[in-house]
């Protein structure tokens, strides 16, 4: 009997970084839509809002969790909290990050450290604690938040691009390291999605203009649901022979 795909996520347990808001509250939303109860990693647990109730509507469980990435103490507590208090994990999506902007020349040096505590050794860190417990699981899925800033040059946002292309490369690397424990690492690279992080830069007409010719397939601003479909995918077991790879979500930018 042929097996055909399956994108059903029932009895998974999914933890979602830098939940609160924007992607990350896309995210969430869409894996419980699928099946999954979701713990929501917060940088301060009280924004959690009506998202906890939003995903209990859907038949699933949520589990708010005080998690700021640039803290180790919080990543490691977050995530033993997560698999102790639904006895397992199965789907880590590392979504929080920062972007601040500005010319490579001028760019401050706290800046850059926490673009990269937040971009690169959060995600780092959140992958070990996450991976510690999918290895002894003998299974697990980790999706990583690239962007297309990591396969093109943004002006102004060096830093950004910089650990954009690097968590790329250490999905790989994730990838080759813990396949042997049926753990699949994967990213996705989104173009700019309209989001609140996003809103400010997109409401000046002259940028928004310069972004939608620049999308050179479909001419359209994301929207988080678009990146949320494609995490579904990666964590389901359709996606089961994908390892090691970047989903480019960005309406034909770096076709052109």
């Amino acid at each position: 009997m042929t097996e055909y795909p399956r994108f059903d996520l029932s009895g998974q347990v999914a933890l979602v970084t830098g939940a609160a808001r924007g992607l990350g509250r896309a995210i969430s939303l869409a894996l419980a839509q699928a099946g999954s109860d979701v713990a929501l990693g917060l940088r301060d647990v009280k924004t959690a809002g009506d998202l906890v109730r939003e995903i209990q509507t859907l038949g699933r469980q949520a589990l708010p969790l005080q998690m700021d990435v640039t803290r180790l103490d919080q990543i490691f507590r977050a995530v033993q909290h997560t698999a102790s208090h639904f006895g397992r994990l199965d789907l880590l999506v590392n979504n929080a990050g920062v972007a601040p902007e500005n010319l490579a020349e001028n760019y401050a040096e706290e800046d850059f450290d926490l673009t990269l505590a937040v971009n690169l050794k959060g995600t780092f860190f959140t992958s070990q604690a996450a991976g510690r417990i999918m290895i002894r699981q003998k299974s697990g899925r980790i999706i990583n938040l690239s962007s297309q800033a990591g396969f093109a040059a943004l002006p102004g946002e060096s830093v950004y691009c910089m650990t954009k292309a690097a968590i790329s490369h250490l999905t790989k690397c994730f990838a080759i390291e813990w396949g042997k424990h049926n753990i699949t690492v994967n990213a996705v690279a989104p173009t700019f999605i309209s989001t609140p992080g996003t809103d400010a830069a997109l409401a000046d007409p002259a940028f928004r203009a310069d972004v939608l010719e620049r999308i050179a397939g479909l001419h359209r601003i994301g929207v988080p649901m678009d990146v949320a479909g494609a995490v579904v995918f990666l964590a389901s077991p359709a996606s089961s022979l994908i390892t090691g790879h970047t989903l480019l979500i960005d309406g034909g930018w770096t076709a052109r």
